[in-house]
């Protein structure tokens, strides 16, 4: 299955081709590391295979600088590579390369190394059809309302153009990022104009793990801002005590759609950048939301950004139902 997928990946998201180079460094610290670099073997039998651990910074940096405009790097990462200062994937982009990353791979085991590989498969009528649909809604919305039971609504007015990431690169100056893939986001233009409650039933803890507590947690939000919470959890607590410290008060940025119908609500895996793509809707909290620029709001100063999921019943654009019984409907 695995090989299946990334196949697909390579030949239909990233057009890639043996007329192009292509570099995968991978470690084999965790089960799903080593499954995907035999799966990348498959798909790849002529790419330059190098073991991180095996290899020395340098040697990595300059395999890094034989390689053409357009040329593949794959990074599989038990944990994340480091190499000094050189920011992988950034300077990778500048160099107009394309880059698969499979980062924090050690945090899935057992059953989730299956939801993961579950994750990577790629159906273009699937992902490409509804992420742009779903844009076409939201930067036309004049209103979206989620409905996450128990009578409770949260309510926002206009929202920025929808940003995509459903493997269709064709109109991005960046061929690529980190795997699994599906996710139409946006946020509120105005982020005071965001109101009402929401429930919410995991998030991304200090640990940056997904923390699902026993009873959803409840949110309400008065002008873009957390001012209560129902039925918390100390780690959650923590959560909003270290944004309040760095930034006074929790705010509501990003306002997600994970189109990825291999996690949901009760297919989760560890790692909370793993599991944003899950079908259905999460929030961000904190400041930090660089994809939009707010007045008052410089880029880089937020420090946080915290993923949230709502138990979502429905989400309406307008008068039209686009989510419920956990699956898009557009």
């Amino acid at each position: 299955m695995a090989q299946k997928n990334i196949s697909d990946i390579l030949s239909i998201a990233f057009n890639h081709t043996d007329k192009q180079s292509a570099l995968v460094v991978y470690d084999s610290d965790c089960e799903l590391s080593q499954i995907l670099t035999l799966a990348y073997r498959e798909s790849l039998p002529s790419a330059n295979f190098v073991h991180f651990h095996q290899t020395t910074a340098d040697a990595i940096l300059k395999l890094f600088s034989e390689l053409a405009p357009a040329d593949l790097v794959v990074l599989i990462q038990s944990s994340n590579f480091r190499l000094n200062a050189f920011r992988i994937r950034v300077e990778l982009f500048k160099r107009h390369l394309k880059v698969i990353e499979h980062p924090r791979l050690n945090r899935m085991t057992g059953i989730q190394t299956q939801y993961y590989i579950e994750s990577l498969a790629y159906d273009p009528n699937y992902y490409r059809r509804l992420g742009y649909a779903l844009k076409t809604k939201i930067d036309a919305a004049k209103k979206c309302v989620i409905d996450s039971g128990h009578n409770h609504f949260l309510t926002y007015n206009t929202l920025e153009l929808a940003k995509l990431n459903v493997g269709d690169y064709s109109a991005m100056t960046n061929v690529g990022g980190q795997f699994p893939i599906g996710e139409v986001f946006t946020e509120a233009k105005n982020l005071e104009s965001v109101n009402g409650r929401a429930r919410i039933f995991c998030f991304g803890d200090t640990s940056f793990n997904t923390n699902k507590p026993e009873i959803p947690i409840t949110l309400t939000i008065n002008q873009g801002q957390i001012i209560d919470c129902e039925n918390s959890t100390p780690e959650f607590e923590k959560v909003l005590a270290n944004i309040r410290a760095d930034e006074g008060v929790v705010r509501i940025r990003e306002l997600g759609f994970g189109l990825n119908t291999a996690f949901t609500k009760n297919r989760v895996v560890t790692d909370i950048g793993t599991y944003e793509r899950m079908c259905g809707v999460h929030l961000s909290l904190g400041a930090k939301h660089d994809s939009y620029v707010k007045p008052g709001f410089k880029k880089g100063v937020g420090k946080h950004h915290v993923d949230v999921f709502l138990d979502t019943h429905f989400v309406t654009l307008d008068e039209d139902i686009v989510f419920k019984n956990d699956h898009w409907c557009i």
